[in-house]
């Protein structure tokens, strides 16, 4: 079953990874706008999901935040985090790092103990505005699902023909320890070829990007929901385990959702 989300606003939900977070959907709440293509999203593929409506705008985000948040003081529950996530890439938003400015000021007159995540697959942060707005939040979680190429476009499937993942890998660098990397682990085939990325031939090359990166934490996670490739398989328990101790073995933190 898709899933697709109400915008500006939606949850709170329950996070894997994250606890009580309340969403932040910058894109239509009608569609994908993402420029990523995954195989393993759960909002479908972009092609079945055509958004008609427009994004909403920064006061329609600010004003429909502070009146959650208000509901969310009065009658509970308390978020653990305030969440940039939804149908889609929310640094695609024109006004993306202006929306980031707002809800730290919201999230600091409402619920200062929460944080403020962005959920990202890291196309955009060669663009400086974006950069500078990630490394305003608490949580800057960057998706890198591998570093070869070739199999990037064959799993996530960058819209834009530039894309490489060594410019992104070099840039995350930047960060200087602020961010997260979050991976996808999965088996099975797609379009009659294998897709599995748990053999040593993906995770030792994301390895030595993650000694380049030197982020702050590693999430390896695995598929939750339904797909639409529909022969994937989850990545098992012991796969998750083994490339987590590889991580923490860096030096670097690691969590791991099944």
């Amino acid at each position: 079953m898709t899933v697709l989300y109400d915008s500006p606003i939606f949850g709170p939900i329950h996070s894997r990874r994250l606890g009580v977070s309340l969403g932040i959907n910058l894109l239509p709440h009608d569609g994908k706008c993402c420029t990523f293509d995954c195989i393993y999203c759960e909002c479908g593929f972009n092609h079945d999901f055509v958004a008609h409506d427009r994004m909403p705008s920064r006061q329609q985000v600010s004003d429909a935040l502070r009146q959650q948040l208000q509901k969310m003081q009065q009658e509970g529950p308390q978020p653990d985090v305030l969440t940039f996530a939804g149908n889609g890439e929310p640094t695609m938003h024109p006004h993306f790092p202006e929306i980031v400015d707002d809800v730290i000021a919201l999230r600091n007159e409402y619920f200062p103990k929460a944080k403020v995540s962005v959920l990202s697959n890291a196309t955009q942060i060669l663009r400086q505005p974006v950069f500078e707005a990630l490394k305003k939040v608490d949580n800057n979680i960057l998706k890198l699902d591998t570093v070869s190429n070739a199999y990037i476009h064959r799993l996530d499937r960058p819209v834009s023909c530039s894309y490489d993942v060594e410019k992104l890998v070099a840039k995350m660098a930047e960060f200087d320890g602020h961010c997260i990397v979050q991976t996808m682990f999965l088996n099975g085939e797609f379009e009659g070829k294998d897709i599995s990325n748990v053999a040593d031939e993906y995770i030792n090359p994301w390895l030595e990007a993650l000694t380049t990166i030197q982020p702050e934490e590693v999430m390896v996670y695995t598929i939750d929901r339904e797909t639409p490739a529909h022969h994937l398989q989850k990545a098992t328990h012991e796969q998750l385990d083994a490339i987590a101790r590889r991580v923490e073995a860096l030096g670097i933190k690691c969590q791991v959702s099944y």
